[in-house]
């Protein structure tokens, strides 16, 4: 959807939000549903995009969102290649556990055999290509011969897999779950990432010219992500609205922590900084970190 036609349904100075259409979003629909943003005096719509972070980083770059929820590893990448953006806040402190899938039929049994294969990627940038360059050199191997098929999403890498034009592919695990209950995917293994899942990143525009509202909005965001996380039924909503196993939403509730301040860890992005140059993921740029970011929480209503 054009941010023009997401103005025109939210109203014509709403805030636009990009985010992929998983469970850790949540907050964003049930503050959305529940008219939180309208009775703050604010017009959000949130825009559900299904090639994960590297679409995001491309809309944020063309201006067709103004927010966006992307994974912090894919951000830090795209804000040191050039999308003019700041991270405003941490959005899940807790760092996010990576599937390692393969088709069910394949002969592949375990993750120390994907050496060579073909990864299938949402994007080049995303957290799909940046953690399998991560899982790489984790394991000791060549991480410059690597062989990527672009598949967009994850609807992509489905038909990637089942026709045989990609062997591997890096999903958050329990969007997947269901792919490989249903015999679709065969689950190898995981990775987690050593940093915070995802921050909130905004155009210099909101940045510059729309900072109240903007804070006033991470301000209801920080409300509902509270109170899901106190919520006594919070993990059979998400079983049921995203259609995952009630006992791996409960395995994945009791490890996700969102953030509910405006505290950002820049030791954590410096973290990931390095560990893009060191891979080779990012060259050329000099910027620090804390150019990269934007405090909000002095921001006056």
């Amino acid at each position: 959807m054009s941010i023009e036609n997401s103005r025109n349904q939210a109203g014509g100075n709403s805030i636009v939000v990009a985010g992929v259409p998983e469970h850790f979003n949540l907050p964003w629909h049930l503050a959305i549903e529940l008219g939180q943003f309208e009775d703050r005096g604010l017009r959000v719509s949130f825009d559900e995009v299904h090639g994960g972070t590297g679409e995001m980083c491309e809309r944020l770059s063309k201006g067709d969102c103004d927010v966006a929820v992307v994974l912090t590893e894919g951000c830090v990448a795209a804000l040191l290649n050039g999308v003019r953006g700041r991270i405003v806040k941490t959005y899940v402190d807790s760092p996010l556990l990576w599937g390692i899938h393969v088709a069910a039929e394949s002969e592949i049994a375990q993750a120390d055999q994907i050496e060579n294969l073909r990864y299938a990627i949402s994007r080049f940038g995303s957290g799909s290509h940046i953690m399998s360059i991560v899982d790489a050199a984790e394991r000791d191997w060549p991480t410059e011969s690597m062989k990527f098929v672009e598949v967009g999403s994850l609807k992509g890498a489905r038909s990637a897999l089942d026709k045989k034009d990609a062997d591997v592919f890096f999903w958050e695990r329990f969007t997947t779950s269901p792919l490989v209950r249903s015999g679709e995917f065969k689950w190898l293994a995981d990775r987690a990432a050593d940093w915070p899942a995802f921050v909130i990143c905004a155009t210099e525009e909101m940045v510059q010219n729309r900072s109240v509202e903007l804070r006033s909005m991470l301000e209801i965001m920080n409300s509902s992500c509270r109170n899901l996380m106190s919520s006594t039924v919070a993990c059979e909503t998400i079983a049921r609205r995203y259609n995952i196993e009630l006992d791996a939403v409960r395995e994945w509730f009791q490890m996700t922590r969102w953030n509910t301040g405006f505290d950002m860890d820049r030791s954590s992005f410096k973290s990931v900084k390095h560990y893009l140059y060191r891979l080779g993921i990012v060259t050329g740029d000099s910027r620090e970190i804390d150019e990269l970011c934007c405090d909000l929480s002095n921001v006056n209503r």
